[in-house]
């Protein structure tokens, strides 16, 4: 249990950076905070999502996008 909370707390950490740079970030079509993020994936337990990087013309990131995906199904 600790390591899947340092485990969140890490992505929150990661995507609160994304966040500060002015990364757009998006899950399931709709736009979404580091705090939404990882709240989704705290509930899916038995799924992921996918994750889709945009970049800018100099390879810095410029958008994230999350996908959802069902691991039972793979």
């Amino acid at each position: 249990m600790e390591s899947e909370t340092n485990e969140y707390r890490e992505l929150f950490k990661e995507l609160n950076r994304y966040e500060k740079k002015g990364v757009y970030m998006e899950m399931e079509g709709n736009p979404a905070s580091p705090t939404q993020i990882v709240k989704a994936h705290m509930l899916r337990e038995d799924s992921g999502y996918m994750r889709d990087y945009i970049l800018n013309e100099k390879g810095d990131l410029k958008e994230l996008y999350f996908y959802h995906i069902n691991l039972q199904e793979l």
